[in-house]
């Protein structure tokens, strides 16, 4: 074997990386909005307890409701 040989599988190797991550990156999300994360988010809904996941800070930015979501009843 020669060391072109080795160059090309190596190139071959890299597109082939490119591509898998390419294809991915075109999948569905894992968690959609519109539907719960957990087997309790329907249950706190209908108690009228349900926080959503998201919240915008100051800015406007959207950012995880993570004191909202964590905080003890």
């Amino acid at each position: 074997m020669g060391r072109g040989s080795h160059a090309g599988a190596t190139a071959a190797l890299a597109s082939l990386a490119l591509i898998a991550l390419g294809a991915a990156g075109c999948s569905k999300p894992l968690f959609p909005d519109n539907t719960y994360r957990t087997q309790y988010d329907h249950y706190d809904r209908l108690r009228g307890e349900f926080v959503e996941a998201r919240q915008t800070d100051p800015y406007g930015r959207p950012v995880p409701a993570l004191r909202q979501r964590l905080r003890q009843r």
